[in-house]
């Protein structure tokens, strides 16, 4: 049985909530990219500025984040499928052993969104007629095709997206005298987060000022809280 993908009757009214999946994993992959690389760089060059050290602990950053990036996006979202999958099994072998129930289950949850119980048996009845499963993977399980978790497509993103935004401060560092490399990464990284979030918020539809807000802030609280921990112990990051 195939998910039917979401759709709108009015073109010129387009919904992003398809985009969800893909969006996570590239907002998340570049974010991570940003800041992991940018902290690694300035920890690097407050102990070796050269150009070699920065480079090559940026590149390995880069390697290292973007395999680790992937491969967790595709181990965790591969839990979201087999579970999916699981759920709608357990349902296709409901429907055949007691159809009638499973109608009744459905009625119950239309009478609850606001129909009344005649309208809401006919419908129960219609839609079981038409595809049985396919109501219930959408009014019961609340999955849709344009929703569902898909493993490749996430750790393909994320990591993808990790490798080119940690690129960012990476190729700042690389290109900038070697007094400023530290505060020219900051700067950089600070910017990069900005364009993160308008970019996103671009693509999802959203309001850009807060999403701006939420990714600068949150990176730069993630670098000074590792600059804190730096500092505690005497290192310099």
């Amino acid at each position: 049985m195939a998910l039917e993908y979401l759709s709108h009757a009015h073109p010129e009214e387009p919904h992003f909530v398809g985009r969800t999946g893909w969006l996570r994993a590239a907002v998340l992959g570049a974010n991570d990219g940003i800041v992991s690389i940018s902290a690694l760089i300035v920890g690097v060059a407050a102990a070796d500025p050269s150009a070699r050290a920065v480079l090559i602990a940026g590149f390995a950053g880069l390697t290292a984040g973007a395999m680790s990036m992937a491969a967790g996006e595709y181990v965790s979202v591969s839990s979201q499928s087999d579970t999916e999958r699981a759920d709608i099994a357990r349902e296709k072998a409901l429907i055949k052993a007691n159809p009638e129930r499973e109608i009744q289950e459905l009625a119950t949850i239309y009478r609850a969104r606001g129909l009344s119980d005649e309208t809401a048996q006919l419908v129960a009845h219609e839609l079981t007629d038409h595809d049985a499963l396919g109501a219930h993977v959408r009014d019961e399980l609340g999955l849709s095709e344009a929703l569902s978790a898909r493993p490749m497509q996430a750790a393909l993103t994320s990591g993808l997206t990790f490798t080119v935004a940690g690129g960012i401060p990476l190729v700042a560092a690389v290109l900038s005298p070697v007094d400023f490399i530290i505060h020219i990464v900051l700067a950089v990284t600070v910017l990069a987060l900005a364009v993160l979030g308008a970019a996103g918020a671009f693509v999802g539809g959203a309001p850009t000022r807060p999403a701006v807000l939420r990714v600068v802030l949150w990176g730069v609280l993630a670098m000074s809280v590792t600059a804190a921990v730096g500092t505690l112990f005497g290192v310099a990051i």
